[in-house]
């Protein structure tokens, strides 16, 4: 039997957390082993923004952690995964991973993918953008990180606010190098 994908989700306090909610769902049926952490200000977003308790959400997951928790397998490289998505990427998380700045479990477990050649992908939300934003966006991404601004295509037409989530998940997760079936490429639409 072939061993389970292992992947890092985290999810921050910046809006967004549909798109997040939504990498889980797609993680979970490609069949991935997700470890989660959330922040305290993202588990306020999620009651917020949607109908789902972070309890809830939890109790799906295969392996929740504190943000505090320094002490967690994900915090070691010696763990291995296939890499980390931060959706939503709040400027605060941003900041500290551009900086090399662990005080948490979601900057610490980023940190390790950078220092490991992992795939680390920021879903930054927020708009506009100031120099500072743009300065630290251009620092994680010299660290290797791809910053991945939650701004959603119309190429595909899409009819309902699903659908534009969907494709842009879809977009986060094939330039991971999941294949999925969120999203049509550019050159597969008249399909």
């Amino acid at each position: 039997m072939k061993a389970q994908k292992r992947i890092i989700l985290a999810m921050t306090g910046a809006s967004g957390a549909i798109y997040g909610l939504k990498a889980i769902n797609a993680l979970t049926h490609l069949n991935y082993e997700i470890h989660f952490i959330i922040s305290q200000i993202g588990e306020q977003v999620i009651a917020q923004e949607t109908n789902r308790s972070t309890q809830d959400l939890q109790s799906t997951l295969d392996h929740v952690y504190r943000p505090e928790d320094l002490s967690a397998r994900i915090a070691s490289g010696s763990f291995a995964t296939e890499g980390m998505l931060i959706v939503p990427c709040s400027i605060k998380t941003l900041s500290g991973i551009a900086n090399s700045y662990s005080e948490n479990l979601i900057q610490r477990a980023a940190d390790v993918c950078l220092k490991e050649g992992r795939p680390l992908l920021l879903a930054v939300r927020e708009t506009p953008l100031h120099a500072g934003h743009l300065r630290i966006m251009a620092q994680a991404t010299a660290a290797g990180a791809i910053i991945f601004p939650l701004a959603p295509a119309f190429y595909n037409r899409p009819q309902s606010i699903d659908e534009l989530v969907n494709a842009t998940v879809g977009r986060m997760l094939a330039r991971l190098g999941i294949e999925n079936e969120l999203y049509k490429p550019w050159d597969k639409q008249n399909d």
